[in-house]
């Protein structure tokens, strides 16, 4: 999740993957993790996230072809 909103600066990524590396499809998974929290944005807050959930829906169903 601390990808989602903006993220952290990328000395923190690279510290934590350097204590803790990063299973292999990370870089997928990530985007289905993270639509559970978009989803939840749009519940709470509105349409103001409806474009995210779009487009993370979108890279996911990509990832299927």
């Amino acid at each position: 999740m601390t990808e989602l909103f903006g993220g952290f600066a990328p000395d923190f990524y690279s510290s934590y993957e350097e204590h803790f590396p990063l299973d292999a499809g990370y870089q997928t998974r990530k985007h289905l993790y993270n639509l559970y929290h978009l989803l939840n944005h749009l519940n709470l807050f509105g349409g103001g996230y409806l474009g995210q959930v779009q487009q993370t829906l979108r890279l996911l169903l990509g990832f299927l072809d």
